[in-house]
């Protein structure tokens, strides 16, 4: 067989496995460095028209989550040529796609210079962005899972697990120095710095990936003639390969990813709007937080290797369920504790005749759409009620005027604070503590799945049978989840609703993994 090779040295393994999960972090970092940005909202005042502050998030949001959009496509062609040209070539295109579209977003004038030019532009280099990143993760798991030793693939593709959350911890870093060196004219022009900076790690990834060899399977298959003379036809009429694919996309990508990003961008957006962190803190704190966790993907990767790769997935879905919402709780009560008494203590009630909220509107239809933009804008929680006429109750006392000043000033004195705020080392310790659970469950459902989809396809056409459902399902379930969350959070007034989207994917997720997923560390040769 093609896959029958010589294993490389411990000198060579290390090598490929640095040089790969160096590049993963890198590519992930651009991808990542726009979320980043847009949770400190600098993003959506630059690049879209609007006096809609949730509105121009909400443009960010669907921004960030085109990218992920496009990411299938890019597993489609890059995956062709993956499986048709190798593996070490195409992942050298997809890293120099990705840094040369992430640096051009830094170059680019915002919205008040070009007008709608702006967003267009920011657009066409995101799908850029998502196309590179659909070959890339695909290119780089294969790769240091066609090095492996037998009975180490989980161990050492866990390393270009943990490289994701890398590449955000790197972002947040990226972010934080350049805001700290440039603090005078951050929102001027600052801001653009950490993407200029992609053009630094683009020279670094090219140097180390030019220097790795192509991987032995692929070439013990271009010698024996055995390569696919088209992956993509071949990964929908392999025999048993539809459903591998299903299972992967809706039992594997779909659910891990909604942990992951849950865990840092729903966190990281969570503490710096509606609990009102200071930007810095909570920048810290989410980067504090990815990085006590980047050994769970480590250790449940090297786990996988010993008791299969489905135990920990299925067994950290369910987890995810029962701990979510509690995680959340602890993480908004002691994140801003004065905050969370004064909403549980003297709740919000905003009565009206069709009292709702269209976050897509840039002004407010009637005056209880106005007042309900008011108190998202201030991060209030509230809930509405109807009534003939538009009165506001904060723990059952009633506002005497709607006006907006009057209604904030009475949200004061009943104990709400709107200046940003650092929490005490008890409550940072508190929300550390949250986000190592939320970590942990994402080293469980995340850390085995490089070697899983490795492993359930078939050599000749395991870069695009692998790539296509881990994009589609970590681009849509995955790559919309901020913007979802954010709707639901805007149009309910409540800051953990957004959370049902999360839970709801991990629900359909457990049920495909529990029931279509046959454990593949045993099944491996077979599928060579």
């Amino acid at each position: 067989m093609a896959d029958e090779v010589c294993e490389p040295s411990a000198s060579e393994m290390r090598m490929v496995i640095g040089a790969s999960s160096l590049g993963t972090v890198f590519e992930w970092y651009d991808f990542f460095i726009w979320g980043t940005l847009t949770a400190t909202g600098v993003l959506g005042r630059t690049f879209f028209p609007s006096g809609n502050e949730n509105l121009a998030t909400l443009l960010s949001w669907a921004t960030f989550a085109i990218g992920f959009g496009f990411r299938p496509l890019g597993a489609v062609l890059f995956g062709y040529l993956g499986d048709r040209m190798g593996r070490k070539y195409t992942f050298l295109v997809t890293i120099t796609v990705m840094g040369l579209a992430t640096a051009g977003i830094g170059l680019i004038p915002g919205y008040r210079e070009i007008g709608a030019t702006a967003p267009i532009v920011i657009l066409v280099l995101r799908i850029a962005q998502g196309l590179a990143l659909g070959g890339e993760y695909g290119g780089a798991a294969i790769f240091v899972a066609e090095h492996s030793p037998e009975g180490k693939a989980g161990h050492y593709t866990s390393f270009i697990q943990a490289s994701v959350v890398g590449g955000f911890i790197l972002s947040l870093a990226v972010v934080l120095l350049f805001r700290f060196a440039a603090s005078g004219v951050w929102e001027s022009w600052g801001w653009r710095l950490p993407f200029l900076f992609s053009l630094l790690l683009l020279v670094i990834s090219l140097w180390m990936r030019v220097r790795l060899s192509e991987s032995p399977v692929f070439r013990a298959m271009k010698e024996a003639g055995e390569t696919a003379r088209n992956p993509f036809v071949e990964s929908f009429t392999y025999p048993g390969n539809k459903k591998r694919l299903l299972v992967a996309l809706f039992g594997i990508a779909g659910g891990l990813t909604v942990v992951w990003y849950t865990a840092m961008f729903s966190v990281l957006a969570f503490l710096s709007g509606p609990m009102r962190l200071d930007q810095t803190a909570a920048q810290l704190i989410t980067g504090a937080g990815a990085v006590i966790g980047v050994g769970f993907f480590i250790w449940f990767g090297k786990l996988s290797d010993r008791v299969g790769r489905k135990p920990p997935i299925v067994i950290g879905y369910a987890l995810t369920l029962v701990l979510l919402f509690p995680c959340f709780y602890v993480i908004g009560s002691a994140a801003n504790p004065g905050l969370a008494k004064a909403s549980k203590r003297e709740p919000v009630i905003v009565a009206g005749p069709r009292c709702a909220y269209d976050p897509f509107a840039t002004t407010q239809a009637d005056e209880c759409w106005r007042m309900l933009d008011h108190l998202s804008r201030l991060g209030v929680s509230y809930k509405t009620a109807e009534a003939p006429t538009v009165v506001v109750t904060i723990g059952g006392q009633v506002v005497e005027s709607n006006d907006p000043k009057a209604v904030k000033a009475a949200l004061e004195y009943a104990g709400y604070r709107f200046d940003r705020i650092v929490p005490e080392p008890i409550d940072i310790a508190m929300i550390l503590v949250a986000m190592t659970v939320l970590m942990a469950l994402c080293g469980a459902t995340y850390g085995p799945v490089a070697a899983l989809l490795s492993e359930m396809f078939p050599s000749r056409i395991r870069y695009s049978s692998m790539s296509i459902p881990y994009h589609i399902g970590t681009g849509y379930f995955g790559g919309f989840l901020p913007f979802i969350s954010h709707y639901i959070v805007a149009r309910t007034g409540n800051p953990y609703a957004g959370l049902w989207y999360t839970f709801a994917v991990v629900a359909m997720a457990l049920v495909v993994t529990a029931f279509g997923l046959r454990e593949t560390v045993a099944l491996r040769a077979a599928r060579r």
